[in-house]
């Protein structure tokens, strides 16, 4: 069949999370021989911060990395909707779109019934911006794909949709997988943007103030951070290495004992149940994990064997000395993680979900 989405970008991973998961359910439905299309603004904020920090070179890795897998680049005023969905079996729209082309796509719906389509929300703006995202005209929508129960339950019970199915994130496998020992590089690796403020006490003390009284050899990538923050990291000896693309991740893992997961603050407050992108691929990539906490409600993980939780500053400190000294703790974390992930929570997993709402919508998926 043929897909279409209209998503922020495929090809910048800049302060992006969503292309994560997006490359690897296209990645999927190619290998199954589906047609993908995938639409993303020609001046979109990730793509502009990306091209302006590491210029074209950054998007001839991505195509090396990603052999296949192009997308469309459009500019709003000019797009021609009914030619971009001619022939559409089902349609995807990300919840970072604008408004006016999400309600235009839907009015094409409604006139056409060619397709069915789906709005997909993976961020915390239904309990952060709830008045931003009451502004999206979901009428003629099928339903909603929400990454947690909770976001699921708030569209619902606000009324801005009459279906929503939960449609958590998952590792892509193709390529996020344990590689053969490395020479490590350091005891701990940490891999996520400093943002706007959400967790920059959680990474205090989960993350700088633990590593600092180890004295563990420590590395951080990602965008955003600011200068204050970039003379924290050097005051606890913390090497800064600015942006990794995605696809380089499973290397980097490979080169460091341990992984720290800190969760965003409407994450660990309000969306119970609801892990990032993050949490699925260390977990792939044979790395030990130990997350501060967030409450895995919705039982997609067994905390304590899958990862290790710290509840506080001093317990991360105790669980991050034991994954560094006791190998054998490394091991038994390692494959509990990767287990987990290859039985549940691959794109594999969540390609035969979508196909299956398809079906329930009445759609053909041959």
């Amino acid at each position: 069949m043929r897909v279409v989405m209209f998503y922020h970008s495929l090809v910048s991973d800049w302060n992006h999370g969503n292309a994560h998961f997006l490359r690897g359910m296209a990645s999927e439905l190619l290998a199954r021989g589906h047609e993908v299309i995938v639409y993303e603004p020609e001046d979109g904020w990730s793509l502009r911060n990306l091209l302006d920090g590491y210029g074209e070179q950054a998007i001839a890795r991505f195509e090396r990395a990603y052999h296949g897998l192009t997308s469309r680049r459009y500019a709003l005023e000019t797009l021609d909707l009914e030619q971009a969905l001619d022939g559409a079996d089902l349609v995807l729209v990300h919840e970072w779109n604008p408004h006016d082309l999400v309600a235009r796509i839907g009015a094409l719906r409604a006139r056409t019934r060619n397709f069915r389509l789906l709005f997909h929300d993976t961020h915390h703006r239904a309990v952060s911006e709830p008045a931003a995202m009451a502004g999206y005209d979901l009428r003629h929508y099928d339903g909603v794909l929400a990454f947690g129960q909770v976001i699921a339950d708030l569209y619902l019970e606000r009324g801005w949709t009459q279906r929503a199915w939960v449609f958590h994130e998952a590792a892509d496998t193709r390529r996020f997988r344990p590689l053969p020992a490395a020479e490590k590089e350091g005891d701990l690796v940490f891999i996520g943007n400093w943002g706007d403020g959400e967790r920059s006490q959680e990474l205090h003390e989960y993350l700088i103030d633990p590593v600092q009284a180890l004295g563990l050899r420590a590395r951080v990538y990602g965008v955003r951070y600011p200068d204050e923050a970039l003379r924290v990291l050097a005051a606890a000896s913390m090497t800064y290495a600015g942006w990794l693309p995605n696809h380089d991740a499973p290397e980097v893992f490979s080169r460091f004992a341990v992984t720290v997961h800190v969760p965003r603050r409407p994450y660990a407050d309000t969306l119970r149940g609801v892990p990032t992108i993050r949490v699925f691929e260390a977990l792939a990539c044979g790395i030990p994990l130990v997350c501060a906490p967030w409450d895995d409600s919705e039982n997609l993980f067994r905390p304590g064997t899958d990862y290790l939780v710290a509840n506080d500053g001093e317990h991360m400190k105790r669980a991050l000395r034991a994954v560094v000294s006791d190998p054998a703790l490394a091991r038994e974390l390692s494959n509990a993680g990767l287990q987990t992930i290859l039985a549940r929570h691959t794109c594999a997993h969540r390609t035969n979900e979508l196909l299956q709402i398809h079906r329930e919508l009445g759609g053909e998926t041959a």
